[in-house]
């Protein structure tokens, strides 16, 4: 509708007043408008809502198709984490069957574990009973034996003592008689563990050396007789106080003399024999020494002894040496005051018949008290 029919329509309508004429009311008239502008400005205006609106509308179609694209993407990946779940649920639901089926056969297996288990039990009980039994049976004779053992130690050291008095051997007897003892489970026999102690200590002490060491030492002064020196030929030997007859009998000896040398000369003669006689003597000392005779040894020795002061040279320090050796072995061979043995040796066998009637007599009052 244009703004020509709007005027004509106002200066036609019923009821209206009569529109004021211009010249009349003494203004300009109005400028005509422009002919179709009011409608260009409204189509373009209703064109740019239009146009507004349809962008509008298309966006959030596209918006919309995209956020579906993603919710479409989004539920796929749900679904398939749905499903791989349910394959999961389904795999660990049969595994926890399987797992609850071997429990039901554990468990069984458990029962019958257990059965078992209370019947070796019973049976271990009853073994137990029975080595019991056997261990009383063995510990009595175990101890029967090692009784057997210390009194047969005890009388191997007492006799080795009284035949070769060898303190050291019976000291070693008697240790282990102590300790074969000391097993025995009794304590009634810890009193002849007291003796026999007594007994080891007094042959501890009387040792006067060890015999390997005698031994030794008399081997070297054997190794070391060839190379001692004997006395000078010119040295002057003292001449006793003697009477008129033993100065008549020494002149008329000296007016003939008779030796046998075998044709070598006096003096290697009397010194191999002066050698060979002292050898001899400390090979009876160590024969003595090893065969426990401590009487011929010291006379071997003292005899030896007498021998280098007469035949060899004194003022050599080998031979000063070899006085100190023998010197030194005949204070080790001197006498000591003997061991008496033999008391734990009684007091072990008393203990041992006592122990031997308790059970006749316990067994005699036992078959008494029966009706």
């Amino acid at each position: 509708m244009s703004q020509d029919d709007l005027t004509s329509d106002v200066r036609t309508t019923p009821g209206m007043g009569t529109p004021p004429d211009p010249a009349r009311s003494g203004s300009r008239p109005a400028p005509p408008a422009r002919p179709g502008g009011g409608a260009v400005a409204l189509a373009l205006l209703l064109a740019l809502l239009a146009i507004i609106g349809v962008g509008y509308i298309a966006w959030r179609q596209w918006q919309l198709l995209h956020i579906n694209a993603q919710a479409l993407r989004t539920a796929a990946t749900l679904q398939e984490r749905v499903n791989s779940m349910d394959h999961q649920l389904s795999t660990t639901t049969s595994q926890g069957n399987l797992l609850l089926q071997r429990l039901n056969d554990a468990d069984q297996v458990n029962r019958s574990l257990r059965e078992e288990l209370l019947s070796h039990d019973q049976r271990m009980r009853d073994l137990e009973e029975a080595v019991g039994k056997l261990s009383e049976k063995t510990l009595s004779g175990q101890d029967a034996m090692r009784l057997d053992e210390t009194e047969s130690l005890l009388r191997m050291g007492a006799e080795r003592y009284h035949l070769f008095r060898d303190a050291q051997g019976a000291a070693q007897a008697f240790a282990l008689a102590n300790q074969t003892l000391a097993g025995v489970t009794d304590d009634a026999f810890k009193g002849v563990q007291q003796s026999i102690d007594a007994e080891h200590e007094a042959l501890v002490k009387s040792q006067a050396s060890d015999p390997n060491q005698q031994l030794d030492s008399v081997m070297q002064l054997r190794n070391d007789v060839p190379s001692l020196p004997l006395k000078p030929l010119d040295e002057p030997t003292a001449q006793p106080n003697e009477g008129a007859w033993a100065r008549i009998w020494r002149a008329l000896r000296g007016v003939v003399q008779i030796h046998r040398d075998n044709g070598a000369p006096i003096d290697v003669a009397d010194a191999r024999i002066a050698r060979e006689l002292m050898a001899l003597d400390l090979a009876q000392a160590q024969a003595a020494l090893l065969a426990w005779d401590q009487a011929a040894a010291t006379a071997s020795l003292q005899r030896a002894d007498a021998g280098l002061t007469a035949q060899f040279d004194a003022q050599s320090p080998a031979v000063q040496q070899a006085h100190q050796r023998i010197a030194t072995l005949l204070a080790q061979l001197k006498p000591v005051a003997p061991v008496k043995l033999g008391a734990a040796l009684s007091e072990l066998r008393n203990l041992r018949a006592v122990h031997t009637l308790k059970p006749n007599a316990d067994n005699a009052s036992a078959n008494g008290a029966k009706p």
